[in-house]
């Protein structure tokens, strides 16, 4: 298969352009604010619907501000050291689920606060509707074509031009200078849209159907995202000025979701223990 080269612009209005990435990130934001209308008209809803409208918002600056500072410090921190000024440039490209998560959570401290409400009964709110956020999120990687997975031999491996990709091509892959093609690679965007997406996106919104004692929401989260972005990890390039941290094979991706995964078992532990006193 051959990956289709998509333009990353949709039109262009003048100078303003509109991106396949941006249209990504307000249909996650759309969805996101859907879904919490749905659920704030359930009967167990710790939230009630006009308070969604300040949510969403409290949660889009978290996700975009986390994620911007997130990715440079996790994973450019030897520009933030020599040019401060690249946290703000986000036009640049580069977002971290993980710190985007920071900011998500610093969010819902501040959001909590602000309207009295239990944290954790806040966030096992907010985490059924987190996964399908990140399935446009990754779609948007796709159509950008980037964080690419490892050459592969499966039938529904994709090669990608490698015309202006010269890091996917030079860096990562180590191929000659000028050639065409990458060898067939695993489209690992579309494995995360899938399984932080749609199996997520399931698993959570059936589990949060039954009330359920905080925070065994978040815990399931925490522990099925990290799980799935620690599998696909095994099949994905690492960033090239990071390559692997340790064994050949071990990213800093990996390294990002093992505490997802314990603080995720840890919180389902506590929401058990107190369902059964």
């Amino acid at each position: 298969m051959y990956y289709p080269e998509i333009d990353s612009v949709i039109m262009q209005l003048g100078p303003l352009a509109i991106r396949w990435y941006g249209l990504m990130y307000l249909l996650g934001f759309a969805a996101f604010w859907w879904l919490g209308r749905v659920r704030a008209r359930q009967a167990q809803s710790v939230l009630i619907v006009p308070q969604i409208e300040d949510l969403v918002f409290y949660c889009a600056l978290g996700t975009v501000l986390g994620g911007r500072i997130g990715y440079v410090l996790f994973y450019a921190s030897d520009r933030w050291l020599v040019d401060p000024l690249v946290l703000l440039r986000i036009w640049e490209g580069g977002m971290s689920f993980h710190g985007g998560l920071l900011g998500v959570l610093l969010a819902l401290i501040l959001f909590s606060r602000r309207y009295q409400l239990p944290l954790f009964r806040v966030a096992d709110f907010v985490a059924p509707m987190v996964p399908v956020g990140l399935f446009f999120g990754r779609i948007g990687n796709f159509i950008n074509g980037e964080l690419w997975g490892a050459p592969t031999s499966v039938s529904w491996g994709m090669q990608v031009a490698c015309a202006n990709r010269y890091d996917l091509c030079v860096n990562k892959l180590q191929l000659a200078p000028g050639t065409v093609m990458t060898p067939p690679l695993h489209p690992s965007q579309l494995y995360e849209a899938a399984l932080e997406g749609l199996v997520l996106f399931v698993l959570l919104w059936w589990y949060s159907a039954k009330p359920r004692t905080a925070p065994g929401v978040s815990g399931l989260f925490l522990l099925g995202y990290g799980s799935f972005r620690f599998v696909v990890e095994w099949v994905r390039l690492p960033d090239s000025h990071l390559g692997y941290l340790a064994f050949d094979w071990l990213t800093m991706g990996q390294v990002l979701s093992l505490p997802m995964m314990l603080a995720g078992t840890i919180l389902l532990g506590i929401a058990y223990r107190r369902s059964s006193v």
